[in-house]
């Protein structure tokens, strides 16, 4: 590429000398530009192989190159250009450097001057030198490049151009491209050039012979006239003007004339496209040109002739339009001359059919149709003479044709026609009134709209109405009276009927002041025409009418209003009408809206009474059509609102005859429609409801006579329509009704002896049954829809009765009986659709009952020839649901009666299918009537009863009666699934049952029967598939079926053989829990039938455990239980053998379960289930494992209550009877091996039975225990066999076990035995069992401690008060501490205390809390805050002395351990509550508070000193007080306690000579409190005179010596007391309060207050 580079051509050298001396070294940029290219060409080639698209490295070599120039865009460009003069290098690389050129141009702007020069030079070249299709695509990019370069650079651009434009000589084609470009690209830039541009490529025309070029100067022109325009309109922008309009008209003209009379006529039709192309934007600057604007119209023959040319007819007419539509604007027509020659070519292409090529015929009409209006605006006569010339022709398609146009000029926009073009128009139109083509029919009617819809109203009274009406009329005619199949006339007929009702619709929304004549036409049309599809739009043009005269305020309206200008048919007749039509509003188009709407309209006319409510209802109606389609609307729905708009509106009218008219109206019409039919069906509920408002009943019995006597009743339609319309009827006439049938009874004078009908009997040849067959039915219906409280009144009689009478006085044959049966069903409904029936007894049930049991058992049992039967047993289903109800013995018989008159039916034979049908729906309506009387009970129980009641017929003598039986059976599981489904599963007990009962038919002697029970069986496990959604997989079924076969067989071996393998295929098919039912019912079948089925039935229990005994460990329990029960009275070797294998089978896998199963077993044991147990007693390792069992049951009772997730936790969790449980240790402890002293087992053991002990004295709420205990205690137990005496014995078994001599005679000396056994000494005597447990067996007190730990947290109240009860013994010990249970202890004793449900556990927490001063005295400082906060939460306890008691003991006991500082508030808390007790009733309280105020002032030291000396003070007087107390526990504690508080006053002279005194008398308290007082006197004088006052608050104590005491205190005090304090007292006060003493019952509070007095006395002298 570089060798090529520097090899240029002589020529190209020279030429590069012109520009100028080449560039400088550009520093490598030339090298990297050829790289870049490089890589775009490599990329390109495999672009072009791959077919892919853009590549990555192209994209970025070209972003490259351009991101170069924005740095040194002359050196890149300069660099491309060179590469440009590269000789041999490819099309593709040239052009994407032009490509590349482009985009820097366009990035960069302006560029230097000498490298624009060459860039255009080489670009001028490039683009002018075309050689092949490559060479295009190379000349395109080289001008686009120069077209880029314009923008900055125009002049030497247009310079380069320019030079190569020469007159007379042909240029090149791009050159000329490329100044088109030019102009559209640079506008004002262009103009100068714009004149001499035109002249040269002008000289150029006649040289430009090839097709090519002439195309380039075409698409070149219309360029350069666009270019023009827009300078022209934006003349303004300009910088200086350059040429007029008019200059650019004259130089354009001469190159038009060229075109338009040469160059069109060139055979090439891309040629001819390119000329018609351009003349539009030319003609655009002729046409404003008055003097060329007559010129251009002579070349006009010249378009025309093209027409029949090949070229595309749509451009021309385009031309010729704007050239018509200008002579329009200028108002210079078209010489007339060249008028007929431009309406004929014009009509013509309207005329014929556009060629295949042409592919805008559309189009091109369109633009014919403006051209015929910018003609007749300027030639309106000669147009429409020219029309009418054409109208005179007989073709159809030119009438059409020209009519069409006719309605375009009607039809056109602004400005509109004048009227005289219009009245000629409509001249040419009524000439052609007569054609009675179709197409012209409908063209016609189109002028006549659309002369409406353009505001030519008046223009179309008369004769346009007129034609409209016969169109209408005519159509209509034709359509209604048409061949039943559609020809093509049909289908042009139907299409003027469309166009003739659209017409219709714009006429009456558009046309004011219509005449009485149209309106009454459209009325009448739809009053009385057959054609209902035409219904429609005539309704909406009504509607557009009749609104339009409603809104119509002037005079002529007005008068229309009131009467002269709308005239209607009678308002009933006309809402008769249109309400029977609206039934089927989807027909004819939609038309229940559009009658609807014309309702609404005409509301005020037809009965302004119902106005108002029309406004309101009729939208609700259409908004319903209008929400659904044909498909998705309702029929029945639909005619409900109809009905319920019907009575709604007829409430308006009462007080009025207007119904009663309606009702005549409706009647009228009745034989207007077919039957069947949507309409006639309609129209009897209607007249129904119409009549039941009617207020004359007289009238209402004629038109119901009329309509009885005119009712064709051998028609099904026609009788079912009439007894519909007089049920409906006797919703408000219902003793009107009555009478009408009463009188036409009479009136066909019916009787018992004769039957004879009246001169009418010719039209209607009724036959008797099918007259009383209506009337029962009409009876019913009347039943059905008379008022509630009016049918009670009437049911008995004569509703029921008339029923019974035309039934008993009939031959009774099968039509009879089904009319009969099919009117109690309709009687028994309607009754029972009556919400508050109360106690209605409905008095003829008996006699109904009684009339089709009758029935029933007329009924042949050996074969079946009517559906009566089923038709019967429907009946009592409906009259088992009515009161009096059916008693049980009724509801047997019934059931009895249907099931032997269907079961004992012999099967159809294969040939008689009609047979066949009638005996399936009769098994079908038996089973209908077993459910209907077990509606009351339609769940699993009332399928099992209905089972049982199939019983002796499945156990019956003859086969095909079991078979039948079996098959009922069948049909009555797939019932129950329907109604009842999945929602109820069958029950507890009835699946198993059911199988139960089947299974052994599997070996059934009779063949038939055992391969109808496998069909059975097959149902049932349907059912049972259904409900627990298992799957029955093909070879299952296959294996089945080959049992079946096997069945079939006569060896008994080989059926029994069979059954096992049936019942093998489909245990797995059953759950759990329906193998257990299963069981328990064959169980139950041992010894109901023979051998062979007792067999049948132990070969199904021993195959279903075989398989299943894995997966039934929550069942079990209950199995086993069903066999236990039968077992002792099984007395076949065989069976029995059997029945023991299945229980040795469940004991392998399931040994707990069988535990609890055994456990559930009567007391006292029987010999067969203690037996069981000896056996496992022999068995050490499996008895270890039973104990587990055993001790499980007993301490789920204590245990934190789970929630059972499967049926085996209910067992083993709360099934097991607790004594049985005891027996069954007690029985296995003692059987078992005497060496084995179970030391593994003994805690647990232990404390388990002493749990249960426990809970024996303490009654709480038990688990329930389950419903499936078959079994309880046979009698009155031995005295011995109580909870209490068995668990002493058990624990004194295990005690014996251990050999541990003295530990048993410890327990027997300190009578630990009895104190458990009393439960007043329940707690004292498991302390005392703990307590020697703690000393005697070391080995096992760490697990002793967790168990009692567990006891602890037990939900169990009688767990947690024993448990607490050892653990107060074990607090007195160090063993929870060192196995790290003391904190977990210590917290479950403070939940202890703080709950409030026993206050025997609140009193052992405390104690034991209290002990743990005892056992680890180094952790009470620990837990301080526990002790402390739960010892003063029992002090306040308002109602237990116990727990306020043992709260202080332990607060005695934890202080013992504490200082004064580890108490903290706690300290003044104890004081205070302490002293609230010395006062108290309780000995026991005064004790310990006592002695727990004594502990206080032992721990007092120097911080609490202070505060303890005030509370000194409070507690003196009691004190001193309760030194006597009558309790001499509470007086020792209380004088020793306060000796330890004398200290306190800090008097030596108090503290010294009582410190050390033992001598507590009475005389010797009497010298201290003297003393005392004398000191007091002495210190502190006020506080002795305090001490008074607080002293003869005592003197009203409960206790006696408390009273003395005080009466005594106060005399010392008051002979101690100093005389100022003396005169303070109030002396009448003490001697009042010391008299009432006198009259205490005790004599030394007598004495004591007579003393007192005394001093009192004395104290008062002085």
């Amino acid at each position: 590429m570089t060798d090529a580079a520097t090899t240029l051509s002589e020529d190209e050298f020279v030429e590069t000398e012109e520009l100028g001396p080449p560039e400088p070294d550009d520093g490598g940029t030339f090298q990297q530009v050829t790289n870049l290219l490089n890589i775009m060409d490599s990329e390109s080639a495999k672009m072009d192989t791959a077919e892919a698209g853009l590549n990555m490295r192209k994209t970025l070599a070209s972003v490259i190159i351009t991101e170069k120039a924005t740095t040194e865009p002359s050196l890149v460009v300069n660099a491309l250009t060179r590469c440009l003069r590269v000789p041999e290098i490819s099309t593709q690389r040239k052009v994407n450097i032009y490509n590349i050129l482009q985009e820097i141009i366009q990035q960069e702007g302006e560029l230097e001057e000498r490298c624009v020069a060459r860039l255009v030079s080489v670009a001028s070249k490039e683009m002018r030198e075309i050689s092949e299709v490559e060479g295009y695509m190379k000349a395109e990019a080289a001008s686009d490049t120069l077209v880029a370069l314009s923008r900055n650079h125009f002049s030497l651009v247009m310079y380069e151009l320019q030079h190569h434009l020469k007159p007379l000589t042909l240029s090149d084609e791009f050159v000329i491209v490329t100044l088109a470009k030019l102009a559209n690209g640079n506008v004002f830039e262009f103009m100068p050039y714009m004149g001499i541009t035109l002249a040269t490529i002008f000289t150029m025309l006649r040289l430009a012979n090839e097709a090519k070029m002439r195309q380039v100067i075409c698409s070149a022109m219309e360029t350069f006239c666009e270019t023009v325009q827009f300078y022209l309109k934006h003349l303004e922008d300009s910088v200086y003007p350059v040429m007029t309009e008019e200059q650019f008209a004259v130089k354009l003209f001469p190159m038009y004339r060229y075109f338009i009379t040469l160059w069109l006529r060139h055979p090439n039709p891309e040629v001819k496209l390119g000329v018609i192309t351009s003349l539009k934007p030319m003609l655009g600057l002729l046409l404003p040109n008055d003097e060329l604007r007559e010129q251009v119209y002579d070349y006009i023959p010249h378009l025309l002739t093209e027409y029949q040319g090949s070229l595309e007819a749509l451009f021309i007419t385009q031309v010729l339009r704007k050239i018509l539509e200008m002579s329009v604007t200028s108002n210079t027509p078209v010489p007339q001359v060249q008028l007929h020659p431009i309406f004929m070519e014009l009509h013509s292409q309207v005329c014929s059919k556009a060629p295949a090529q042409h592919q805008y015929s559309s189009q091109n009409l369109e633009e014919i149709v403006q051209c015929f209006i910018a003609l007749a605006r300027s030639y309106p006569k000669e147009l429409m003479r020219f029309f009418l010339s054409q109208m005179e022709t007989s073709k159809e398609s030119i009438r059409v044709a020209t009519l069409s146009l006719i309605k375009a000029l009607v039809g056109a926009d602004e400005p509109r026609m004048n009227i005289r073009t219009i009245c000629l128009a409509i001249q040419v139109v009524r000439n052609t009134l007569s054609d009675t083509r179709s197409k012209v029919r409908m063209a016609i009617l189109r002028i006549i709209g659309q002369l409406a819809q353009s505001g030519y109203q008046d223009r179309i009274k008369g004769w346009g109405l007129k034609y409209v009406s016969v169109q209408l009329t005519l159509s209509t005619y034709k359509l209604t009276n048409r061949r039943e199949t559609f020809n093509q006339k049909d289908l042009e007929e139907k299409m003027v009927h469309k166009v003739t009702m659209d017409t219709v619709r714009i006429i009456t929304s558009s046309v004011s002041g219509m005449t009485n004549e149209f309106w009454m036409r459209l009325l009448n049309y739809i009053m009385d025409t057959d054609y209902m599809e035409a219904l429609t739009p005539i309704c909406i043009s009504l509607t557009n009418l009749a609104e339009y005269q409603l809104h119509d305020r002037t005079a002529e309206a007005g008068v229309a209003v009131k009467g002269k200008h709308v005239d209607l048919p009678a308002p009933q007749k006309l809402l008769a009408r249109l309400l029977v039509l609206t039934s089927s509003p989807y027909k004819g188009e939609g038309r229940g809206i559009a009658m609807l709407n014309l309702l609404q309209t005409l509301s005020h006319t037809i009965v302004p009474s119902m106005a108002d409510m029309w406004q309101q209802e009729i939208p609700l109606l259409v908004q319903y059509l209008e929400e659904h389609t044909e498909f998705t609307w309702n029929q029945k729905a639909w005619e409900d609102k109809l009905i319920q708009f019907l009575r709604n509106s007829l409430k308006k009218t009462r007080g009025t005859n207007w119904s009663l008219r309606l009702s005549k109206e409706l009647n009228n019409q009745i034989e207007s429609f077919d039957s069947p039919s949507l309409e006639k069906g309609f129209l009897y509920r209607a007249l129904g409801f119409t009549l039941a408002m009617g207020l004359e009943a007289e009238r209402v019995e004629l038109l119901l006579l009329e309509l009885l006597y005119k009712t064709d009743y051998s028609n099904d339609f026609d009788r079912e329509g009439v007894i519909q319309c007089f049920g409906l009827c006797a919703r408000g006439q219902v003793k009107t009704v009555l009478n009408v049938l009463h009188d036409f009874e009479e009136s066909i004078q019916e009787s018992e002896q004769t039957w004879q009908i009246s001169a009418w009997q010719k039209d209607h040849p009724w036959r008797r049954e099918t007259v009383k067959s209506a009337l029962m039915v009409m009876y019913s219906c009347v039943s059905s829809y008379c008022h509630p409280q009016m049918l009670l009144a009437h049911v008995d009689n004569p509703i029921t009765a008339k029923i019974i009478h035309h039934y008993s006085s009939s031959c009774q044959d099968i039509s009879l009986k089904v009319a009969f049966l099919k009117s109690v069903v309709q009687v028994t409904g309607a009754i029972r659709s009556i919400k508050d029936l109360e106690d209605f007894q409905f008095s003829q049930k008996t006699t109904l009952t009684g009339l089709v049991m009758a029935i029933i058992k007329v009924e042949p049992t050996d074969h079946l020839v009517s559906p009566v039967r089923a038709m019967a047993m429907d009946a009592l289903v409906q009259l088992s649901k009515l009161k009096p109800f059916y008693s049980t013995e009724e509801s047997n018989e019934l059931m009895d009666i249907s099931i032997h008159s269907v079961i004992s039916l012999q099967p159809p034979g294969e040939e008689n299918e009609s047979i066949k049908i009638l005996y399936v729906n009769a098994l079908h309506s038996l089973e209908r009537l077993i459910e209907g009387l077990l509606q009351r009970q339609l769940d699993p129980k009332g399928l099992q009863e209905t089972v049982h009641l199939l019983e002796r017929w499945i156990l019956s003598e003859k086969e095909w009666e079991r078979e039948k039986a079996m098959d009922l059976h069948l049909h009555l599981v797939k019932v129950y699934i329907q109604n009842v489904g999945v929602c109820i599963p069958l029950k507890l007990g009835q699946f198993g049952t059911l199988v139960g009962l089947i299974a052994p038919c599997t070996c059934d002697t009779h063949q038939r029967t055992r391969i109808a029970s496998t069909n059975v069986l097959s149902s049932l496990l349907d059912l049972h598939a259904i409900q627990t959604c298992s799957l029955w997989d093909a070879s299952k079924e296959k294996e089945l079926q080959k049992c079946k076969k096997d069945l079939l067989s006569t060896d008994e071996e080989k059926i029994f053989c069979a059954s096992s393998r049936i019942a093998k295929v489909v245990c797995m098919e059953f759950d759990c829990d329906e193998v257990v039912l299963l069981i328990q019912k064959l169980c139950e079948n041992i010894g109901a039938m023979d051998l062979q089925h007792d067999k049948a039935s132990v070969t199904w229990i021993g195959t279903f455990l075989q398989m299943r005994a894995k997966e039934l460990e929550d069942k079990v329990a209950e199995i086993l239980g069903a066999i236990l029960v039968h077992l002792p009275v099984v007395e076949h070797p065989e069976v029995q053998r059997l029945l023991i294998e299945g229980i040795l089978l469940l004991a392998h896998y399931h040994q707990e379960t069988v535990l609890t199963s055994l456990l559930r077993q009567p007391l006292p044991m029987e010999r067969h289930l203690m037996q069981v147990w000896l056996v496992v007693a022999e068995n050490m390792s499996f008895a270890r494992t039973m104990l587990h069992g055993l001790m499980g049951r007993l301490q789920s009772r204590f245990s934190p209550r789970v929630n059972a997730t499967s049926k085996a936790d209910i067992w083993r969790l709360a099934a097991v009877d607790p004594l049985m449980t005891l027996c069954t240790i007690h029985l296995l402890i003692e059987n078992m091996d005497k060496d084995d002293k179970l030391t593994d087992l003994f805690p647990d053991l232990l404390y388990t039975v002493l749990l249960q002990l426990s809970s024996s004295y303490t009654p709480e709420v038990t688990l329930p225990i389950l419903k499936t205990w078959r079994l309880v205690h046979t009698g009155t137990l031995p005295e011995e066999m109580n909870l209490q005496r068995v668990t002493i014995k058990s624990m004194q078994l295990l005690f014996k076990r251990l050999k541990h001599e003295q530990l048993v005679r410890a327990l027997e000396e300190q009578s630990v035995w009895a104190l458990l056994e009393n439960g007043g000494t329940f707690l004292e005597g498991v302390g005392l069992l703990a307590r020697l447990c703690m000393q005697n067996m070391a080995g096992y007190r760490q697990r002793l401690s967790e168990l009692v730990l567990e006891g602890l947290s037990s939900e169990v109240l009688s767990c947690r008060i024993s448990s607490t009860a050892v653990c107060v013994e074990f607090m007195c010990d160090r063993i929870l501490y060192q196995e790290k249970l003391l904190r977990p202890a210590v917290l479950m004793l403070e939940k202890g205390v703080e709950q409030q449900e026993d206050e025997a556990l609140r009193v052992l927490s405390l104690r034991a809390l209290g002990n743990m001063a005892i056992g680890v005295p180094r952790k009470v400082k620990q837990y301080r805050k526990i002790l402390l906060e739960r010892c003063l939460s029992s002090l306040r306890e308002p109602m237990s002395s116990s727990v306020i008691a043992e709260g202080m003991e332990a607060l005695t006991k934890v202080l013992a351990e504490l200082r004064e500082g580890d108490l903290g508030s706690c300290f003044e808390a104890i004081s205070e509550q302490c002293r609230c007790f010395f006062d108290n009733d309780s000995e026991v309280l005064r004790v310990k508070a006592f002695i727990l105020f004594g502990k206080l002032a032992n721990m007092v030291r120097i911080s609490k000193k202070h505060f303890f000396k005030g509370e000194v003070k409070q507690a003196w007087v009691p004190l001193m007080l309760h030194c006597q107390d009558p309790c001499s526990s509470a007086a020792q504690a209380c004088m020793a306690t306060m000796f330890q508080c004398v200290h306190f006053w800090g008097w030596k002279s108090l503290e010294s000579p009582w410190r050390h005194s033992d001598t507590k008398t009475d005389d010797a308290i009497t010298v201290f409190q003297t003393t005392v007082c004398s000191v007091l006197t002495q210190k502190k004088p006020a506080i002795l005179y305090d001490f008074l006052l607080e002293t003869m608050t005592y003197v009203k104590n409960n206790l006696s010596r408390i009273r003395i005491a005080a009466c005594n205190l106060a005399g010392i005090i008051m002979g101690q007391m100093s005389a100022y304090y003396l005169k303070k007292l109030d002396f009448q006060a003490l001697r009042d309060c010391l008299q009432e003493l006198h009259l205490d019952s005790d004599s030394g509070v007598r004495r004591a207050a007579l003393e007192t007095l005394r001093v009192l006395d004395s104290c008062t002298q002085h």
